[in-house]
């Protein structure tokens, strides 16, 4: 490997600009991120009142202090919720993310009963069963801290019910592999709710606040004219001592967390995966923090993606594989802490050249058990007389077909354009990747607002000379005002995440560490032993 020699001159104005536009996107992303922390905390005085740690002093005692944290879905449900900007809350009501529990890597999911008593929401819901899958898919423990008052019967959709089934099914898919799924009781868990617990292999209840049933007092009197508390329906002591739901009953919310704590390391759960070899890693001779400057956010202006790569990879080397061939589609092999991975950028859009070479690399990846990481800025395949004639079709389908059947695990990065069927050759969510995360500058789309409200307009002026008649300029202009606004306020980074497009927005400057944790996380998924059964354990 060789050491790439940068041509950014972190001096220059069109940098400076670079930062400060990429910066400014940032500076919205804390905003955001901060949005659900400053709404529950709003609560804080309730929890103390009532004698309970708020969800997320629960979630720091949990975890291992100093250790990483991989948020998932952090942006979820920003403008899902509501088209007011300011109102909008995204992550919805929950935490979910990757984190440590005893050195143990474990998906935890905390409700957040500040916001709205917890009760499910669209993003709560989305995040709950992405932290489900990728549970399943990395082999990891699920814990769930639950305090909810279930569905919000005002916001109800037969859709959201239906769809809700999901939550329990992967609780007794996650069993059945053999994943541990550990439930501690900090308040109510409501109807449905209720499997949450049912479906869990071990269940920590807090005296006097944890509580489950099918029927809580208000739906019990509705339904049957039954009269009783919820202590007596569905207290944490009551299932402890009675229907044994409970395994475990804690004195408060501090002692459940501890209680957690111990189930996670009595499972000696990485006694079941070898410790990964020591591979020497070097930082990258590259600042990551100057990735701000280098990529403009304007995606019609070029740039190397090169200059990327050299400030995510170890020491700054890479493998430019066929660097003369297919020259807009780059492929190169590399390290990330020591992680041997192959690496796909674009510096345009894909020709049929990059197709092939793409094609060629991803199986020699998949050959020799390499990690794929998609670095998504392309405007799509080209197109045109000359493309057309040279294939382009049938080698950009090679290239879907390639990335959507190899076997190694795949991980996806939007970090600029992503338009066409560039998105879905370069791993796009349709497509599955292990994880994908999005940079705040990204753009996502089936075409750029211009081009598409440009294509309207050929087609409505050739549709009104085929009657004989003619377009009305003004309304022309005003319909590509409309599409163009249409197609380019949806494909905003913002709106993607918020809509459930992808794992989470991150800052392009913790690109590197956070391609590093996820690396660690398939390694350990792909040398874990797990001992699966037939049906999941069955609670008795």
């Amino acid at each position: 490997m060789s050491l790439f020699a940068s041509k950014i001159n972190v001096r220059s104005e069109g940098y400076a600009q670079n930062r400060t536009d990429m910066l400014g996107l940032v500076e919205k992303l804390t905003e955001l991120n901060g949005r659900g922390k400053i709404r529950s905390e709003k609560r804080k005085a309730r929890f103390t009142e009532r004698g309970q740690l708020t969800p997320r002093d629960r979630l720091s005692r949990l975890l291992d202090p100093g250790m990483p944290f991989m948020s998932v879905g952090n942006l979820a449900g920003y403008t899902l919720d509501t088209q007011d900007l300011e109102k909008s809350l995204p992550g919805g009501n929950t935490i979910v993310g990757i984190g440590f529990i005893g050195g143990v890597r474990c998906m935890v999911c905390v409700n957040d009963s500040g916001i709205q008593a917890g009760a499910l929401t669209a993003a709560t819901g989305y995040r709950i069963v992405r932290g489900q899958e990728i549970a399943l898919a990395q082999k990891l423990p699920f814990i769930h801290l639950v305090e909810s008052a279930g569905a919000n019967l005002m916001e109800y959709t037969v859709q959201g019910f239906l769809h809700g089934g999901s939550f329990f099914a992967n609780l007794a898919r996650l069993s059945k592999e053999g994943l541990p799924v550990i439930t501690i009781l900090h308040g109510s868990s409501t109807a449905g709710g209720a499997y949450m617990p049912g479906l869990s292999d071990y269940v920590i209840g807090v005296k006097g606040r944890g509580r489950a049933f099918l029927a809580g007092p208000p739906l019990l009197k509705a339904a049957t004219g039954e009269i009783a508390t919820e202590e007596e329906l569905g207290g944490a002591t009551m299932h402890a001592e009675v229907s044994g739901l409970v395994e475990y009953l804690a004195d408060d919310d501090a002692h459940g967390v501890l209680l957690g704590r111990e189930v996670v390391r009595r499972l000696q759960w990485n006694d079941r995966c070898p410790a990964r070899p020591g591979t020497p890693s070097r930082e990258p001779i590259y600042d990551p923090d100057e990735i701000a400057g280098v990529v403009p956010l304007d995606y019609r202006k070029p740039y190397d993606v090169r200059e990327v790569v050299a400030r995510v990879v170890d020491a700054s080397e890479f493998l430019d594989f066929k660097p003369r061939y297919g020259v807009s589609t780059v492929c190169m092999q590399a390290q990330i802490y020591g992680h041997a991975v192959g690496l796909i950028g674009n510096n345009g859009p894909i020709d049929p050249d990059g197709a092939t070479k793409a094609t060629q690399f991803f199986q020699l990846c998949d050959q020799s058990e390499l990690p794929i990481v998609f670095l998504q800025n392309t405007t799509g395949y080209l197109v045109g007389t000359q493309y057309e004639r040279a294939g382009m079709i049938k080698h950009g389908s090679k290239m879907i077909q390639a990335v959507t059947n190899v076997s190694v695990p795949r991980l996806t990065m939007m970090i600029g354009a992503s338009f066409g069927a560039g998105n879905y050759g370069m791993c796009g969510r349709g497509y599955d990747p292990d994880f994908l995360y999005t940079w705040p500058n990204a753009r996502t789309g089936v075409m750029g607002g211009d081009q598409a409200a440009k294509t309207m307009s050929i087609v409505t002026e050739a549709a009104a000379k085929a009657r004989g008649g003619e377009v009305d300029r003004e309304t022309l202009a005003q319909q590509e005002q409309m599409l163009a606004y249409h197609f380019d306020s949806q494909s905003d980074a913002f709106y993607t995440s918020g809509h459930l497009q992808d794992d989470g927005m991150i800052d392009p400057r913790d690109t590197r560490r956070t391609l590093g944790f996820l690396l660690d996380t398939i390694w350990e998924s792909r040398h874990r032993s797990v001992k699966p059964n037939s049906f999941g354990i069955a609670r008795m």
